[in-house]
């Protein structure tokens, strides 16, 4: 696709600086420089300003770091402006919602240290309103400190591990392994029939709402092949060609999609129910109208997401 990257995460350019995360002094330096940000991040939630709608960003020696149990991992170079993110997950609120973590959750948090008009929003429901730049720094910051929360501990030997390379690494001071941020690769399938795409609904999602058919690339597998797996195994359709169409960084909690183009041999459904609570063909015309009409029956898949991304872009003739 020629508009590929312009999908939400799709990136925009950040100068990582990859070749300082190695160099404790030259990062020291930086965190302490007038002007640089950290990003705050509590339990997977990105500190936001309230009217804008964007990041908020803090100074290395805010109070609210003194929950942190970490150090601040590397972002890179936002135009010459260093960034960082901290994970503060320690701080405890009054009141934790039922909400946190669920797959929709629009409570906010606000920190006593923080003024009103600042909070800790899930990134999901706020993705459309950041910049390309945020929404690159957002998901590699959540994606990171979410590997970091829960590989604390050597896979080799079982040690404690500790945190290097500006958060880019953990090492294992017992058996000398390194250990390094994980990606989940994922298959999300635009599979169509004629004038028509499959889409399909899984449990637990909100009331009406469908998708495109996604799953996890198995170990030995391509990409090819995962899509036309997982789409037999969930839905009983046999996809013949395929080919790749667009990526999107996901940070829930860390995988990579691979957006592509299915195209059904089948049309039969057979849905399996430990995967799909429904699936459906709906053709192009029906499809294009979900999009402008509130349709209680079938609620497209959510803006920023991949999939509606290359819905939009198939109803548009715009998917090479």
């Amino acid at each position: 696709m020629k508009n590929a990257e312009s999908v939400t995460f799709g990136g925009s350019g950040l100068d990582r600086a990859a070749h300082l995360r190695g160099s404790e002094d030259k990062l020291s330096a930086l965190l302490q420089k007038e002007g640089t940000g950290v990003l705050a991040i509590w339990r997977g939630k990105p500190l936001m300003d309230l009217k804008t709608r964007g990041l908020q960003w803090l100074a290395s020696d805010h109070p609210v770091f003194a929950a942190a149990d970490e150090g601040p991992i590397w972002l890179g170079l936002d135009d010459g402006i260093a960034r960082f993110a901290r994970d503060i997950s320690g701080w405890d609120p009054d009141q934790v919602p039922d909400t946190l973590g669920a797959f929709h959750d629009p409570s906010e948090q606000r920190h006593p240290d923080l003024p009103a008009s600042q909070a800790f929003c899930e990134l999901r429901a706020n993705m459309t309103a950041l910049t390309p730049r945020e929404a690159e720094m957002v998901t590699m910051a959540k994606a990171v400190l979410s590997w970091h929360e829960i590989h604390g501990f050597c896979a080799r030997c079982g040690a404690k591990s500790v945190i290097s390379q500006a958060g880019w690494q953990r090492d294992c001071p017992s058996c000398s392994a390194h250990h390094f941020p994980r990606t989940d690769p994922v298959v999300i399938m635009l599979i169509l029939h004629g004038n028509s795409v499959l889409m399909g609904r899984s449990p637990g999602w909100p009331e009406g709402m469908y998708s495109l058919l996604a799953g996890f690339v198995e170990a030995g597998e391509t990409i090819e092949g995962a899509v036309r797996r997982e789409t037999f195994e969930e839905s009983g359709i046999k996809v013949g060609e395929v080919s790749y169409l667009s990526s999107q960084p996901w940070p829930f909690p860390s995988s990579l999609m691979f957006g592509c183009m299915g195209v059904a041999l089948t049309s039969e459904i057979t849905v399996d129910p430990d995967e799909l609570e429904d699936a459906v063909w709906v053709t192009r015309e029906d499809m294009a109208l979900s999009l402008i009409v509130d349709n209680p029956a079938m609620k497209p898949a959510r803006k920023g997401s991949i999939a509606r991304f290359l819905i939009e872009n198939w109803l548009a003739d715009t998917l090479d």
